[in-house]
C-alpha cells in the first residue's frame, strides 16, 4: 500500500494523526492503570483492513498491547502485530494488505463495470487474491470427486503460507513480545481450540488454521487433528480474554467489523448481506451480558467471602467457595466498523485498493476519536466488574 510520507495513515486519513497521537500519548499512563491491554479481533477477510487502521492509531500513541487475540483475517492481523519489532508492524501490515489488494491497473478496469453487476466479486471467486489464495482445480470437477482432507477446498491457501513465513517472525512471538492467541474449529469435535504462544510454540499453520473456512478454504492439520475457521463457531474470540485464568484487570479492545444490528433487509441482496453480518457478529450480545452477569457475581462473592467470620474463612468448603470470587475489573471498548456506501454481501472479498484504503482509514480515525474520548476514565461501580463502552459506528464513504 503506498504511502505518501512516513507516517501517513494508510487510507488517506487527515493530518489529524499528529494531534491525535499526541493526546493519545498523554493518555498512556493512564491506560496502564486498567491493567493489561488486550487487543481482539473479529475475522472477515477484506473487512480486516479497518482493524489495521485501529493498531496503526494505537501504535502511534504509543501504546503496545500485552496480548492480540484474533480470529480468521484477525488471527492473520494479530500475527503481523506480535511476529514484529514494533518499529516494524506498520510496514509488514501494509505490506500485506498492498499484496492481497487488487492490482492497480485490475481495479481501475473493474471499476468501469456498471453497479450491481458484481464483475469485481466474480474475478476474486475465478482467479483467487494474490499472495492469499488460489482457486483448486480439482475441487470444481464436482462435489464428489476426492479430494485429501489437507486439500479439501475450493481454493489453495499454499500462497498464504508463503506471506505469513515472509512477514511473520515467528520464533519473536515465541521469544516475547505481546502475547498471541488464535482461534480454531475442530473439525472432528466441534470444539472451539485456542492455539496460545503462552502454552504452545505457534507457527503459519495456526494462523492459517484460524482462517481455514469451509468450503472454500481446507482444513489445516496440526498434531494430528484438523482444524477449520474458528469464526465457524466464535468469530468474536473476547471470551479467550474472560475465561483466562489467572484473571487479571483488563482494557480490552473489541475490534467487530461485522455489524450486530443493521436495517431490514427488503431486496435479495440486502437479505444476504444482513444474514453474513448476524451469522458472522457472532452472538457478541449475548456473551457481554453473560460477562456482565459473571463478573457482577464473581464481586458479589468477594464480597461476602470477605464478611465471613476469620476462623470459618480456614475451612476447606469456604475456601473453595471463595476461590469463585475476585475484584478484577474488565473495560471492554467496542468498535463497530461502518458500513461503506453500496457494500453488499461480497464485501468480504472486496479487496479492491479504494475499499482496503477506506476501511483502513475509518479504524484509524475511530481509534483515535476512542483514544480521545478514553471512555474507561468514567465513573463506575466497583462491584459491576464488567464495563461495556460501546463506539457507534459512522457511515463512510469511498476514498
Amino acid at each position: 500500500m503506498d504511502r505518501a510520507h512516513e507516517r501517513e495513515p494508510s487510507g488517506g486519513a487527515s493530518s489529524a494523526a499528529s494531534q491525535a497521537g499526541a493526546v493519545a500519548r498523554a493518555e498512556v499512563r493512564k491506560l496502564s492503570e486498567c491493567g493489561q491491554i488486550v487487543l481482539v479481533l473479529q475475522g472477515g477477510g477484506a473487512l480486516g483492513a479497518y482493524q489495521a487502521g485501529v493498531y496503526q492509531a494505537m501504535q502511534e500513541a504509543g501504546i503496545e498491547p500485552d496480548w492480540v487475540i484474533g480470529t480468521s483475517i484477525g488471527a492473520i492481523n494479530a500475527s503481523l502485530v506480535c511476529g514484529n519489532a514494533p518499529t516494524e508492524r506498520l510496514e509488514k501490515l501494509e505490506m500485506f494488505w498492498s499484496r492481497v489488494g487488487r492490482a492497480p491497473a485490475l481495479d481501475a478496469f473493474l471499476g468501469l463495470s456498471p453497479p450491481g453487476v458484481g464483475l469485481p466479486s466474480l474475478v476474486t471467486l475465478t482467479t483467487g487474491v494474490a499472495r492469499f489464495f488460489r482457486p483448486n482445480p480439482l475441487a470444481f470437477l464436482g462435489p464428489d470427486m476426492r479430494l485429501s482432507a489437507e486439500t479439501a477446498g475450493f481454493y489453495s491457501t499454499s500462497p498464504l503460507a508463503e506471506t505469513l513465513n515472509e512477514l511473520v517472525d515467528f520464533e519473536r512471538i515465541e521469544c516475547g513480545g505481546p502475547r498471541l492467541t488464535v482461534g480454531a474449529a475442530n473439525v472432528r469435535t466441534s470444539e472451539m481450540r485456542y492455539f496460545d504462544s503462552r502454552e504452545t510454540k505457534l507457527d503459519a499453520r495456526h494462523v492459517m488454521a484460524s482462517g481455514a473456512l469451509p468450503p472454500a478454504f481446507p482444513a489445516i492439520r496440526i498434531d494430528g487433528e484438523l482444524y477449520w475457521d474458528g469464526g465457524i463457531l466464535s468469530n468474536t474470540p473476547t471470551e479467550a480474554v474472560f475465561d483466562d485464568n489467572p484473571r487479571r484487570n483488563s482494557l480490552v479492545f473489541a475490534v467487530h467489523i461485522w455489524n450486530p444490528t443493521g436495517p431490514e433487509p427488503e431486496t435479495i441482496r440486502e437479505v444476504l448481506n444482513r444474514q453474513k453480518d448476524i451469522q458472522y457478529s457472532s452472538r457478541a450480545v449475548s456473551q457481554i451480558r453473560r460477562q456482565r452477569q459473571i463478573h457482577r457475581l464473581r464481586h458479589y462473592i468477594a464480597e461476602l467471602a470477605a464478611r465471613v467470620p476469620e476462623d470459618e474463612r480456614r475451612s476447606a468448603l469456604v475456601r473453595e467457595m471463595a476461590s469463585y470470587g475476585c475484584l478484577t475489573q474488565m473495560h471492554v471498548v467496542r468498535l463497530l466498523a461502518p458500513r461503506l456506501d453500496g457494500e453488499d454481501h461480497t464485501k468480504d472479498i472486496d479487496f479492491s485498493r479504494a475499499g482496503i484504503r477506506s476501511r483502513w482509514a475509518a479504524g484509524y480515525k475511530d481509534m483515535c476519536r476512542v483514544l480521545k474520548e478514553a471512555p474507561w476514565e468514567a465513573d463506575v461501580d466497583p462491584l459491576e466488574g464488567f464495563y461495556l463502552h460501546e463506539m457507534q459506528p459512522e457511515t463512510t464513504h469511498m476514498i
